[in-house]
């Protein structure tokens, strides 16, 4: 088992547990596929950053798009947390959790026009504004609403994180983000105009980053930026350093927080501004598990060919193997015999060859045992769609010994809800 998600998820008595709650109890109430969070495990993942960033005064702005479920969004609006939004719905989901909007930063690089009105209406603490368009549209719904919109540039700082291409945003060739030099022609504009006002500067590199380099690298990188815009005579509040913190999902080294931290507060060099970190995955991936039942099983004959286990939990579900070609670890929830163990590939009903959630496992599996998929907190849910007219697990929070259904199961009437028939 991948040591990053102890405590939290444990084997007693042969039973995998969360916390102080059975598995199989949880199942026995809601069924599968089910996905399943640790409270604890949250609220741990959160003091270790919290903790960490103290010695430069970090504030932890949650990134909702790793997991938006309105329970986990008031875990962290508890704790402290601001909030990393990226869509207007995000921005909706995190008041209806009780957040502050004045702790809300909004990042992304489409934000339409409803959006940006959405955002200005509530007062949001920053926009994080990606091209020279957007900034004159933010500046325009300004104007015609009588606000000031509070702005940071999020610079591309053209360094590489080392991590998969699909989730690497910090690169010149990728869509995120201004280069430095034009940077500075947006913050002259920014002074220009009665309706902005320049709040900050932020970057985010990419995501699954496991060694501090490539962030310390952008940051002083931003750092000269600043000393630039400060020449012009222009003050900012904060310095958005963004996420990226990895989560272990199998032998990745624990993300160095001390380095990160010592490595920072030198950086700064005694500059005062407030540094904003934007972390999803850190807080939440390691947190959660997805609980899936084993329908059939299809044994070759021979080694040259894969060893099938079909669960009921299909890649809708889980879509980070075939996607990304993640990694994630799988464990039975009731302990067999490892001697009678083979090689499986775990996978779902649904009608793609790429429908995966592991390949080449060694499990003792018979039909109807549960499985447990871990490191399914971040990016699971949040992903999860209807392919194959299939409807969405619930997800279950456990809080010590109890636990309490926080969406439930969607339904063929779910589903069927907004689709007109045919008069």
């Amino acid at each position: 088992m991948n040591s990053d998600l102890s405590p939290s998820f444990q084997f007693r008595n042969d039973i995998l547990h969360v916390d102080d709650v059975a598995i199989p109890d949880i199942v026995a109430t809601v069924g599968t596929p089910v996905y399943v969070y640790s409270r604890q495990k949250f609220e741990r993942q959160y003091h270790l950053l919290e903790t960490s960033i103290a010695v430069f005064g970090g504030q932890i702005c949650y990134a909702v798009k790793a997991n938006s479920n309105l329970a986990v969004l008031k875990i962290f609006n508890a704790l402290g947390a601001g909030f990393d939004i990226v869509s207007g719905g995000e921005l909706q989901r995190v008041m209806a959790a009780g957040a502050d909007a004045g702790r809300v930063v909004f990042s992304g690089v489409g934000k339409s026009a409803a959006d940006i009105d959405l955002a200005l209406k509530l007062d949001i603490g920053c926009f994080n504004v990606e091209s020279a368009a957007e900034l004159a549209r933010i500046a325009e719904r300004a104007r015609l609403l009588g606000k000031v919109a509070a702005v940071a540039i999020r610079v591309n700082p053209d360094v590489d994180p080392k991590t998969h291409p699909y989730i690497s945003t910090g690169l010149k060739e990728n869509k995120f983000g201004v280069p430095a030099a034009q940077a500075l022609a947006l913050y002259d504009f920014i002074q220009s105009n009665d309706h902005l006002r320049a709040a900050g500067l932020a970057c985010h590199i990419g995501s699954q980053i496991t060694t501090p380099q490539p962030m310390i690298e952008a940051l002083e990188n931003l750092l000269k930026l600043i000393d630039q815009l400060q020449d012009n005579g222009i003050e900012l509040d904060h310095l958005d350093l963004g996420g990226g913190f990895s989560a272990t999902y199998d032998t990745e080294p624990p993300f160095d927080f001390a380095d990160y931290s010592e490595r920072v507060v030198a950086a700064l060099d005694n500059r005062k501004i407030q540094i904003v970190v934007e972390p999803g995955r850190f807080l939440v991936a390691n947190g959660g598990i997805l609980v899936t039942t084993v329908e059939y099983l299809k044994p070759q004959p021979s080694d040259e060919h894969h060893n099938f286990a079909v669960t009921d939990a299909a890649m809708n579900d889980l879509i980070r193997p075939a996607l990304y070609q993640a990694w994630h670890g799988v464990d039975n929830v009731a302990r067999r015999d490892p001697n009678a163990a083979r090689r499986w590939d775990i996978v779902g009903p649904v009608c793609e060859s790429a429908d995966f959630l592991a390949k080449d496992r060694l499990l003792t599996i018979e039909p109807g045992d549960l499985l447990a998929v871990y490191s399914a907190g971040a990016y699971a849910m949040v992903q999860a769609s209807n392919y194959n007219s299939r409807g969405r697990p619930p997800e279950v929070l456990v809080e010590g010994d109890s636990f309490s259904v926080i969406r439930r199961r969607e339904t063929s009437t779910d589903m069927l809800r907004l689709e007109l028939p045919e008069r």
